[in-house]
C-alpha cells in the first residue's frame, strides 16, 4: 500500500497554484498575502516551501500589521529568515508605505479629527512604542507630506520646535497637525503631552505656521486636545 505525499515543493504544485505563474496570469489581486509574502521570500527551507514559510511568518507575526511592523534583527530571528528575505520584506513594505502618501492625482484632505486619525492610524496603530508624526497641510487643508519626528515617547526624547517645523517651513506648509500614539491603548493626553504641544503652537504662532491639533492614538479610540479644550488652538 502505497502512501499518499503530503509535502509538495512548489516546482511540484499545478502551475496554476504556483504563486509567480498565478500573478502572471490572474494578477497580483487574485493573491493571498501569503502567496504575495512567498514571492518576496523567493523560496522556503528544507521540507517548506516558500508558501508555508510565508503562512509561518505571517501567523507568529499577527497578520500582515505586524509582520509590517518588525525590524530586520526581528524578522531574522524567524526560522528560515536570513538576511536576504528580511531585506526584501522591509524594502516591500516600505514601498508600500510611500505609494501611500503619494498621490498626485488626487491630494487627502484633512477637514476633521476624524480624518486625520484615519490618515495616521496606518503608521501608528499596533506600534510597540510612541512615534511623534507631523502631518504638514497646504493652505487648503491637503496633505503634504508625513514626517516622522521622533521615537519613545515625548517625555523621553525632547521634541524640538526647530525639529517640527524645519520640514514644514521647506514645504511652505500653512499647517500642521500633530500625532503620536499610546502603545497602552489609553488615550488620556499627559502634562507632558499638554505642555509640549502649547509650546510648540507658541512657536508655530510666531513661525505663520498654525498647529492645528495634537491627536494621541490608541488601538481603537483617539483623543484630540483641541476638541478637549487641553490646547490653545
Amino acid at each position: 500500500m502505497s502512501l499518499r505525499k503530503t509535502n509538495y515543493t512548489i516546482k511540484e504544485l499545478p502551475l496554476e497554484d504556483r504563486p509567480r505563474e498565478k500573478l502572471i496570469s490572474y494578477g497580483e489581486s487574485k493573491l493571498s498575502n501569503s502567496e504575495l509574502i512567498a514571492i518576496l521570500l523567493g523560496s522556503g527551507t528544507r521540507g517548506r516551501t516558500a508558501i508555508e514559510l510565508a503562512q509561518d511568518i505571517l501567523c507568529q507575526s499577527s497578520g500582515l500589521i505586524g509582520l509590517a511592523d518588525l525590524s530586520i534583527d526581528e524578522l531574522t530571528q524567524k526560522k528560515g529568515i536570513g538576511q536576504s528575505k528580511a531585506s526584501r520584506l522591509k524594502v516591500a513594505f516600505e514601498l508600500g508605505r510611500r505609494l501611500s502618501d503619494f498621490s498626485p492625482a488626487k491630494k487627502t484632505i484633512l477637514r476633521s479629527p476624524i480624518h486625520a486619525v484615519d490618515y495616521m492610524q496606518s503608521r501608528l496603530k499596533l506600534k510597540k512604542q510612541e512615534i511623534f508624526l507631523v502631518v504638514l497641510l497646504d493652505i487648503k487643508s491637503q496633505v503634504i507630506k508625513v514626517e516622522e519626528i521622533s521615537k519613545g515617547g515625548l517625555a523621553k526624547s525632547i521634541v524640538h520646535p526647530r525639529e517640527v517645523f524645519k520640514t514644514a517651513i521647506r514645504a511652505s506648509a500653512a499647517g500642521i497637525i500633530l500625532g503620536h500614539n499610546h502603545p497602552s491603548g489609553n488615550t488620556t493626553a499627559s502634562s507632558e503631552d499638554i505642555n509640549i504641544t502649547n509650546k510648540l503652537i507658541e512657536a508655530g504662532n510666531i513661525i505663520g505656521i498654525k498647529v492645528i491639533d495634537h491627536l494621541i492614538i490608541g488601538d481603537n479610540s483617539y483623543l484630540s486636545m483641541r476638541e478637549e479644550g487641553l490646547i490653545n488652538c
